[in-house]
């Protein structure tokens, strides 16, 4: 039976407490809870550690210096389960970069699992039935309730176990080569933090479609809508959607009235910053609007075609012997970045996906 160390580790005492066992475990698994549904910005609100014999939970909101706990995962491989999230975050949050990662999710599709959520595959593989549990829930709540700390302990109290029967068939199936390579991409994509581009950021789905002018008010709308996410900390869409910026921005150019676009109980001060925002962007010069994006097209040649074909042929073909997604091998964008002339394999694909490409 496994020792679950207090209720939640929260004080300088306890966490001191804990890191020479952690620092000592054979194995980690780990586990974040954020609040980005509640929240703007998000924040990481729960670290969740399973090792042998104990499931632990660490308070990064207390008032707690981390870098002790950051100091003693450097250089340990961390088991995790869909992982891209959880590594952005603590990149972006606590500049914490793991040394090496086993990511369940992903040895499970190397695997040809097609149900690959952690619920799906605990109860598959170790047949435990997990509780989908308050997955929206507010995790920055203090205390958590007991509901919310057990389902926390569960996403990672099963990880261990998973990981070794995974491990075992992936060495059965000459695959953990594979697996090892994919996580260790996934662990240098995360680390990277690309710089906010300010003509792009606000562009959001849609605003292709708009003129120069509307695009200007959406820009205003979009700048707005994140300082009042920000002041009041709460997510913007909570605010207003993505389709009620546009439908407000085309509305405003073509001078329609913009109340009934607003939801039904906006508060008084929000709908004046939204007219505010209309006004700024009306008022923009159009030879300051900012430009529709034109995206580079490509047409490829005749051999570039043929090679396309040829190439997805022969992804499909192996997929199918292997069993598993053909887009683990390539994904259409890449297999048409390898037709074009020129292309250099060794920086669109992992060393396992050239060999099974024969590239």
């Amino acid at each position: 039976m496994k020792l679950i160390i207090g209720d939640v580790i929260d004080t300088a005492e306890r966490l001191s407490e804990f890191l020479p066992r952690l620092g000592a475990a054979e194995w980690i698994a780990l586990d974040t809870e954020a609040d980005s549904l509640h929240a703007y910005p998000a924040k990481l609100c729960l670290l969740q550690f399973s090792i042998p014999g104990a499931d632990v939970l660490v308070d990064p909101l207390a008032a707690l210096d981390l870098t002790p706990l950051w100091d003693t995962l450097r250089g340990r491989e961390l088991l995790l389960h869909g992982s891209d999230y959880d590594l952005r975050l603590l990149r972006e949050h606590h500049e914490f970069v793991p040394h090496k990662i086993f990511d369940t999710m992903i040895a499970a599709r190397l695997l040809g699992v097609m149900k690959f959520g952690l619920q799906d595959l605990v109860g598959q593989t170790l047949g435990v039935a997990l509780e989908k549990g308050p997955q929206k829930a507010d995790w920055a709540q203090r205390p958590l309730t007991e509901r919310m700390e057990n389902y926390a302990r569960n996403d990672t109290r099963y990880l261990h176990p998973l990981v070794s029967r995974l491990r075992e068939q992936l060495v059965a199936k000459n695959r953990l080569a594979w697996c090892e390579e994919s996580c260790a991409a996934l662990v240098a994509e995360c680390a990277i933090l690309p710089p906010p581009d300010p003509d792009r950021e606000w562009r959001i789905k849609g605003a292709a479609r708009l003129t120069r002018e509307e695009l200007a008010v959406l820009r205003e709308l979009w700048h707005w809508r994140e300082k009042e996410a920000t002041r009041c900390n709460r997510p913007p869409f909570f605010l207003l959607s993505h389709d009620a910026l546009l439908d407000l921005s085309i509305a405003a150019v073509d001078d329609v009235p913009l109340d009934p676009l607003l939801p039904r109980r906006f508060a008084p001060h929000r709908r004046d910053g939204v007219l505010k925002a209309v006004a700024r962007g009306l008022a923009i010069p159009f030879a300051e609007c900012p430009q529709k994006l034109r995206g580079v097209s490509y047409h490829p040649t005749d051999a570039e075609r043929t090679r396309f074909d040829r190439l997805k042929a022969n992804r499909d073909r192996r997929a199918a012997e292997l069993v598993i997604d053909p887009t683990l091998i390539a994904s259409k964008q890449t297999l048409e970045w390898l037709s074009r002339n020129g292309s250099d394999p060794g920086a669109l694909l992992l060393k396992w996906q050239r060999e099974l490409m024969g590239i």
